[in-house]
């Protein structure tokens, strides 16, 4: 029995908001050395633990709008925010690729959105999560899903050498450091899921979504102070999950 195509972005997409709340938490949780599985949900605020009609995503943030009963306190929006964006992406992966290879594209997303929303909130790539987006790009080729071996393996080399070349030449010129040592790993990752031939893009993408933010942060009369004021790792993967969404939908 074939399952109706609406289906996949269905599923895809409540599994991604159920996988936003975690990513949201973890990212408010891991920079600080506090612990994501053990013990029950919390309020940031008083500490009370969460029952269960209050840990639904999206939903309970908008019933209790965006605060905690018990103390006031106002919840993060960046709760809403990912789990808003868990949802979408897969959502995204089960309309452009109906069965395993949009099961796999959700896998990249929430991956890129993990390690986004870490890099946003602590400038932090940790190599715990690259780590886990090379292997399951690794394990996509095994699986015979998107582009084939040797073009995986090709990116995942090329995308870690340049952006290391560019942050060692930066460093030597400059003599301080202007590119975080996970920028490299997460654009390696994204080469052995994408293959090398989407690198050039994602890394054009990636640099012009950054220009435009610092635009508007001039036009609104802001500047942005110190080197890693803005989170590059934030910007490759906001442009690396549309690039597989190109990749399957041509498919």
């Amino acid at each position: 029995m074939v399952a109706e195509p609406w289906i996949w972005p269905a599923g895809l997409g409540l599994l991604g908001a159920i996988f936003g709340s975690f990513i949201a938490t973890l990212a408010i949780r891991w920079p600080d050395g506090r612990s994501v599985s053990r013990g029950r949900s919390a309020c940031d605020g008083c500490g009370r633990a969460l029952g269960p009609h209050e840990l639904g995503p999206l939903v309970s943030y908008v019933l209790q709008r965006g605060r905690c009963r018990s103390c006031g306190e106002g919840i993060a929006p960046s709760h809403f925010v990912v789990e808003l964006l868990g949802l979408g992406v897969g959502v995204a992966a089960g309309i452009a690729a109906p069965g395993l290879d949009g099961v796999a594209g959700a896998v990249f997303g929430w991956l890129l959105l993990t390690l986004a929303a870490l890099d946003l909130a602590a400038f932090w790539l940790p190599n715990l999560v690259t780590g886990a987006l090379a292997v399951t790009g690794l394990l996509g080729a095994a699986a015979g899903l998107g582009p084939p071996l040797s073009d995986r393996l090709i990116g995942g080399a090329a995308g870690f050498a340049v952006l290391w070349l560019v942050a060692e030449g930066y460093r030597r010129a400059r003599g301080r450091i202007g590119l975080g040592g996970g920028d490299p790993k997460l654009f390696g990752g994204i080469g052995l899921w994408l293959g090398w031939h989407a690198l050039p893009g994602v890394l054009l993408i990636a640099c012009l979504i950054g220009l435009a933010v610092v635009l508007v942060l001039r036009l609104r009369g802001k500047t942005l102070r110190g080197s890693d004021a803005l989170p590059f790792g934030v910007l490759l993967a906001a442009a690396a999950f549309p690039a597989w969404v190109m990749q399957a939908v041509l498919a």
